[in-house]
């Protein structure tokens, strides 16, 4: 059956087709997994377990960070194979172990200073864990794309999301219990992951057992350092409006503030989508030095400008017509007052998703210090507004909080790379 599997995730006439097929797949699997979960939660339980299950993803999306370590997109782009897969993969254990101990840490500090029960507590623990499986088929995942199939790494990835979404939904209609349904995910989750990715990940590495030397270990330490700080400040900036209304306000609210939020987190993984598959194309023209793969290269880069630009100026335009009446439908929630509210968050969307795409080509360029500098101050700018916004005006502050905050940091992002793409003109052959 394990071979079956193989060859059923490695079969295609065309490794470039499959490769948008699949990463579309795949992304739209990972942007259904929160919205519909969060939807059966508040269907089946209540407005107050889906506050619960909104904080818990937020965080968990936070610790994912931890045990990424930032180093999938600097990994798919070591095209010379400066560090070898056992060393990223040893690495990966070190960062996923990492990354359970801060959720830990994480859970208590909310029971010793946010008031949390011993039931929050534990689903976002749960959660956690349910990241952990994600953090480690990264590694697995990097090495696929870096050998040129990232289309197996999006089926495996793809029939991963899905077995998550329906064991857990299923669960939930079924037992109406979130701890028990987030058990249940879990397992599932790791189930698929021994049978597609750890199987299919044997295909393109001559072992899958890690290494961790002390000198690679520590120079992949230094190297992936600030784009694990610039990813995870990334997260903390992107998520500082729930953050703050899990500590100034109520469940409910939390809520309202994440089912209005879901078009701005869809417009985010479509970005990913977007960009993910050009990762290596771009790394190989920028290591050209040639002054018309640089063309080819600033080409592609105001492309997908604009191609950001439509989509964010469609997302403003659906969230002032049909986004509030949909939603509500959706949700069974009175979204009532929230059109502007959904409006700006759309703004902030498409503002992250340039955010995104910036960090992409700066993590290719190798200046990781320029993207840690952009991101601190910006997480300064979330830490300072985080709590007057949100408490002053509640839902319409965090909507404005989340827009304010991206666009400032795609404007220091896009800074950033302009100039050293114009620094990097002038040693092109």
């Amino acid at each position: 059956m394990l071979s079956l599997i193989v060859k059923a995730l490695n079969k295609t006439n065309n490794i470039s087709r499959s490769t948008y097929l699949w990463n579309a797949i795949n992304s739209g699997l990972s942007a259904a997994l929160f919205p519909v979960i969060l939807l059966v939660v508040k269907r089946t339980n209540g407005v107050y377990d889906a506050g619960i299950y909104s904080i818990a993803f937020a965080v968990a999306a936070l610790m994912l960070f931890v045990g990424q370590y930032g180093l999938r997109r600097f990994q798919s782009s070591d095209i010379n194979e400066k560090y070898t897969f056992r060393e990223y993969h040893g690495m990966r254990f070190i960062t996923c172990g990492v990354m359970i101990i801060a959720s830990a840490g994480y859970c208590f500090y909310g029971i010793l200073f946010r008031d949390y029960g011993w039931d929050k507590f534990t689903i976002i623990f749960l959660i956690c864990l349910l990241k952990v499986i994600q953090a480690y088929a990264d590694v697995l995942h990097g090495h696929m794309q870096q050998k040129g199939r990232l289309d197996v790494a999006a089926k495996a990835s793809a029939v991963r999301f899905l077995a998550e979404l329906v064991s857990c939904c299923t669960a939930l209609i079924l037992t109406h219990d979130l701890l028990l349904s987030s058990v249940i995910c879990i397992l599932v989750s790791l189930t698929v992951l021994l049978l597609t990715s750890v199987n299919a990940a044997r295909d393109y590495c001559d072992t899958l057992r890690p290494s961790i030397g002390a000198g690679k270990f520590r120079m992949l330490l230094i190297e992936g350092f600030p784009l694990f700080l610039s990813l995870f400040l990334n997260m903390y900036i992107s998520n500082a409006p729930k953050y703050a209304i899990d500590a100034h306000l109520t469940e409910e609210i939390q809520t309202y503030y994440n089912v209005l939020f879901m078009p701005a987190f869809v417009i985010q993984l479509i970005a990913y989508f977007i960009f993910n598959p050009i990762l290596t194309t771009y790394a190989k023209l920028w290591l050209s030095e040639k002054r018309e793969d640089y063309r080819k290269l600033c080409r592609l880069i105001r492309r997908q400008c604009l191609i950001l630009l439509g989509l964010t100026a469609l997302a403003v335009l659906v969230a002032l017509t049909i986004g509030i009446p949909v939603l509500a439908f959706i949700f069974d929630l009175d979204l009532t007052g929230h059109r502007i509210d959904l409006a700006i968050l759309m703004v902030g969307g498409g503002a992250m998703a340039y955010g995104v795409f910036f960090n992409y080509v700066i993590t290719i360029i190798r200046e990781q210090l320029f993207l840690l500098i952009s991101y601190g101050i910006a997480a300064i700018a979330a830490l300072v507004l985080s709590g007057p916004f949100v408490v002053h005006a509640g839902i319409t502050g965090a909507s404005l909080l989340y827009a304010v905050l991206m666009c400032v940091l795609a404007a220091l992002l896009g800074a950033v790379l302009l100039w050293k793409l114009r620094a990097g003109k002038k040693n092109l052959r």
